[in-house]
């Protein structure tokens, strides 16, 4: 499978997405298709932690004060499923390999 969940508004995802050939992709755009549950217990069976595909920058994060409370592996999906910001993007599935984020060291990953 060759897929990248994003968000059309973000302009870091726009960013990379310029720099990428996407034209062997599936592009899934998460505002207005939000990921699905088997989706995301399918990009958890590749990186093997919720929290990894969690993004603590979201705004939400700070007003839902969820900075100061335990998250369990439970929480993370819920949470990500309830809120598309959640989503730590972008996030490119290539076969069985997943690249999570936007950290130049995770977008320049051979």
């Amino acid at each position: 499978m060759k897929k990248i969940y994003y968000l059309k508004t973000c302009d870091t995802c726009r960013r990379i997405l310029k720099e990428f050939d996407t034209s062997l992709f599936e592009l899934q755009e998460i505002k207005t298709s939000p990921i699905t549950a088997k989706q995301l217990d399918d990009l958890y069976l590749l990186t093997k932690s919720y929290e990894v595909l969690f993004s603590k920058r979201a705004k939400k994060y700070k007003q839902m004060d969820l900075k100061n409370q335990t998250l369990s592996e439970k929480d993370y999906r819920q949470l990500i499923l309830d809120e598309y910001t959640f989503l730590k993007r972008p996030v490119i599935v290539n076969n069985n390999e997943v690249l999570v984020g936007n950290t130049k060291k995770r977008v320049d990953k051979p």
